[in-house]
């Protein structure tokens, strides 16, 4: 396929071709990076651009509650339970054994802590990136072969959380998370526990 004309995502493509040749059974990534990085952007373009990738949205692993149970937790509490990473270790442990991937993603329409009735289904595949916060977790590394970090610089990154979310919402989901990522990415997975450091510019 044709590489799309964004140096990073040249740079992403050429580094996975690489450890897709050195790997004999796929390569499977964890994408991860503070909220309004562009992990999903970049993870969505990977994929188009490459043969036998698929792509695992790590928000469907979100456990839910309320703002004010969010709230209560400290720091750590947040990284640590935000993500229900023992289902994601499931599905990664079927697609290392060649079989399909299947959860049930958390139902952002009701909000209410339900999951969808209908499972989502992810083929094995030659490249699999599972897209999120928190996805390079230590807890998952037995099914991980790369870890990869998106970083951009804060004011980049305020901007782009504004264009999805509105400045409401960002403030909002900013004042709750940013003490979890703050602790998350210095404390459990700092940069240099990354194999690849990404850092896109607008």
């Amino acid at each position: 396929m044709e590489t799309p004309d964004d140096p990073v995502l040249e740079q992403f493509l050429a580094v996975i071709r690489q450890w897709v040749s050195e790997l004999s059974d796929g390569c499977i990534i964890a994408l991860d990076g503070r909220s309004g990085a562009g992990k999903s952007t970049l993870a969505c373009q990977a994929a188009d651009a490459l043969d036998d990738c698929v792509v695992i949205d790590g928000d469907s692993f979100y456990r839910g509650g309320t703002a004010a149970e969010w709230d209560s937790k400290t720091a750590r509490e947040k990284a640590t339970n935000v993500i229900d990473w023992q289902r994601q270790l499931d599905v990664l442990a079927s697609l290392r054994a060649g079989q399909p991937g299947v959860w049930h993603e958390f139902d952002w329409d009701a909000f209410d802590g339900r999951l969808n009735a209908n499972p989502t289904i992810c083929q094995p595949s030659r490249v699999i990136i599972l897209d999120g916060a928190y996805s390079a977790r230590p807890e998952l590394s037995q099914h991980i072969h790369r870890r990869v970090l998106v970083e951009v610089p804060p004011a980049q990154r305020l901007a782009q959380l504004s264009a999805r979310d509105g400045d409401v919402y960002r403030d909002d989901w900013l004042r709750r998370w940013t003490e979890a990522e703050d602790f998350y990415f210095t404390e459990v997975v700092p940069t240099d526990a990354f194999d690849l450091v990404l850092r896109p510019r607008r």
